[in-house]
């Protein structure tokens, strides 16, 4: 066989646009996967506007008489109508609708609870209760050195727990985990005493306060915390995870 004839060796895959391989420090990595994961400001808007449109149309109608329907049921339909848009308006311009799902079954699932109960503070309640919860996991990952954050950069390289043998980045991500419990631990401790006194436009106002505002506070801070780190990516676990069939996994 000439060598003309000779195939020309297959071209290498480029590398995936979110592989930790893209990246020359650990910190970059960390940084961009925590903001895909969050949804950026556009996932933080998406999760906040139900329940903006909730208050809204609640402090409009709830001293008016002669509604078709009661004020709740008129302000959990404009909290549903206004996730059942924003998904419109991902499926229009064909992006992943994983952030305003995650709007409309928390405003589903609120909205099923109030009008069972007849109590519109209770819209509120998955809200604080799922933010107590994090609060809890986020300090109990951080206690037993399996901080939560950890999980998430383990999943986004697809080995889950082999950043756990890197002391390094178990002592990052446990202060990162802390930074991010910070949201959690406020919103439950300001919109839990509000919820029981049946403070409905506090909460309201509480919730937009307290979530994307102050979910980008920590972002911020995370950001700083990131950008004083020059951890080389080569040589990192991250940057060479171990395959799903490693025993080293199993036995781990």
């Amino acid at each position: 066989m000439t060598d003309s004839a000779r195939p020309e060796p297959a071209a290498s895959p480029a590398p995936d646009e979110d592989s930790p391989q893209q990246f020359r420090y650990v910190e970059e990595f960390v940084r961009h996967e925590l903001s895909k994961t969050l949804g950026g400001p556009r996932g933080m808007i998406e999760s906040a506007l139900p329940f903006v449109a909730f208050t809204a149309c609640w402090m409009i109608t709830r001293d008016q008489t002669g509604l078709p329907l009661s004020p709740l049921y008129v302000s959990l339909g404009a909290a549903l109508a206004s996730a059942i848009v924003l998904a419109v308006i991902r499926l229009v311009q064909r992006q992943s609708l994983r952030f305003v799902l995650q709007a409309i079954f928390p405003t589903a699932i609120a909205a099923l609870i109030a009008a069972r109960t007849g109590r519109a503070e209770d819209v509120f309640l998955p809200g604080i209760l799922y933010n107590g919860f994090l609060a809890l996991i986020s300090a109990f990952t951080i206690a037993i050195r399996k901080p939560l954050v950890g999980f998430i950069i383990g999943a986004a390289i697809g080995d889950p727990t082999g950043w756990m043998s890197d002391r390094g980045l178990v002592k990052m991500t446990s202060k990162l985990t802390a930074v991010l419990a910070i949201p959690y631990v406020t919103r439950f401790v300001v919109q839990l005493p509000l919820f029981l006194t049946g403070h409905i436009v506090l909460l309201g106002i509480a919730k937009v306060a307290l979530g994307w505002p102050l979910l980008l506070a920590a972002l911020f801070v995370i950001g700083l915390m990131l950008s004083k780190g020059r951890t080389p990516m080569e040589g990192s676990s991250l940057a060479h995870p171990r395959p799903a069939s490693d025993p080293g996994i199993e036995n781990g």
